[in-house]
């Protein structure tokens, strides 16, 4: 048995917990060992991360997707939402008690000739709703890769709305990837359930976005990463693209906040483990360290139906020794990650 204590975000009030199992409680539970005291997190997460392959490709390898989430783990991040993955995983992925629990959506689903050889399914239009019904009655979401690069044709909107209605008919949710303004119009006016990336959307679709529950993931650090080397090539449409969607995409973070979308952080970059890189890009937008905190843990977990460091609630942790919303580096040196109601990583002080 173990306990933890301290000042428990995103309230900041006094909490004394220990983990009966996987789950907290506030009950004494004797000879329960105190691991950390400090400022507590309900764990990080990733809701935009596709471990287990090294480079687009790839085939699903199950010893790399261990290494991943490890990386993860030690970066205090105790869930991932995977949207899309090189395969189907293991019996263990999201279960494994010293790996992160998963969301994910399966392969990527998407139109023929786009997205990355050897990656993904490709369909029909008339097939693509029931695919991705059947994938997300399987494991919860399915990933429509809604429009490709510069100048793949998006999928049609009467397509995607039926992909929509399907998933949800079978209590399943769609997350679109989307980095033009026609594809992220599409996915939001059929009512995907988020939209990853939105590089290029317009800002006029925010409100119905948050209207209608719609997230956004917008992935902001490895785009800003991925800026100057971009910017180094030579002349063409298609840098065009990038440069002018990568520069705006701040501001669309911003706007967004401020719209009340719900945004989550995502990573979408290798080496995995990252999560401080976009928690840091979204609060440079403009979100308050208050809001890129949370789209990174306790919004985002209560996004996927987890709640936060309460009685009965699934006994994940983040320890760090000063309150990492007046400095974020602190997400850099946690004292412990609780994951599944066990110490993973405990860092001794003193």
């Amino acid at each position: 048995m173990i306990r933890i204590r301290g000042r428990a975000l995103p309230h900041g009030e006094h909490v004394d917990l220990c983990a009966d199992g996987d789950r907290w409680t506030t009950g004494p539970v004797p000879n329960a060992d105190l691991v950390a005291e400090g400022w507590l997190l309900p764990g990080l997460v990733d809701a935009h991360t596709h471990p287990g392959a090294e480079a687009p490709g790839d085939r699903l390898d199950h010893g790399v997707l261990r290494d991943h989430l490890r990386q993860h783990v030690d970066a205090g991040v105790t869930v991932i939402r995977a949207p899309g993955l090189a395969d189907e995983p293991p019996p263990w992925f999201g279960v494994d008690p010293e790996t992160p629990r998963a969301w994910h959506a399966g392969p990527w689903l998407a139109q023929h000739g786009q997205f990355f050889d050897g990656w993904g399914r490709r369909a029909d239009h008339a097939e693509l709703p029931s695919i991705a019904a059947a994938q997300a009655a399987r494991t919860g979401w399915a990933k429509v890769i809604g429009d490709w690069r510069s100048n793949g044709e998006p999928v049609p909107l009467d397509v995607m709305t039926a992909v929509v209605e399907a998933v949800h008919a079978v209590g399943g949710r769609v997350a679109v990837h989307t980095q033009q303004a026609a594809g992220g119009e599409v996915a939001v006016l059929a009512g995907a359930d988020s939209v990853e990336h939105g590089m290029s959307m317009d800002p006029g679709l925010l409100a119905r976005m948050a209207e209608q529950g719609t997230a956004l993931t917008p992935t902001l650090s490895v785009m800003r990463q991925s800026l100057p080397e971009v910017r180094s090539r030579p002349d063409s449409p298609a840098k065009r693209w990038y440069v002018r969607g990568a520069r705006a995409h701040p501001h669309l973070v911003a706007a967004a906040a401020e719209a009340g979308v719900r945004v989550l952080a995502g990573t979408d970059s290798v080496p995995h483990g990252r999560i401080l890189d976009e928690v840091r890009a979204l609060a440079g937008a403009g979100m308050r360290p208050h809001d890129a905190l949370a789209a990174a843990s306790w919004d985002a977990r209560a996004y996927l139906g987890l709640p936060g460091l309460e009685p009965g609630a699934p006994a994940d942790a983040v320890v760090y020794a000063e309150d990492p919303r007046t400095d974020l580096d602190q997400l850099a040196h946690p004292i412990a990650v609780i994951l599944r109601g066990r110490p993973v990583r405990v860092r001794r002080t003193g």
